[in-house]
């Protein structure tokens, strides 16, 4: 009986042993390319904020220019 309970813990042991040899690697590794960052969104909304600020100004000066009348009593 001996014999069958070593043998069957010997088959045990290969079996768990070329179970964990089959387990998969994980490789971390730097890309080959660098990361990009698009910072589209940041421009656009540099670009609009000085553009509201150049309306603004044009309707200060001249509120005719695009057809909205003065308003009278009223700071801008």
């Amino acid at each position: 009986m001996t014999t069958t309970r070593l043998r069957r813990a010997l088959a045990a042991g290969s079996l768990i042993a070329a179970t964990a040899a089959c387990a998969p690697t994980v490789k971390i590794e730097a890309p080959d390319k660098p990361i990009e960052i698009n910072l589209n969104i940041k421009i656009e909304q540099e670009v609009r904020v000085k553009l509201d600020r150049d309306l603004d100004k044009a309707f200060q000066d001249d509120p005719a220019l695009f057809g909205t009348a003065p308003t009278k009593g009223k700071a801008p």
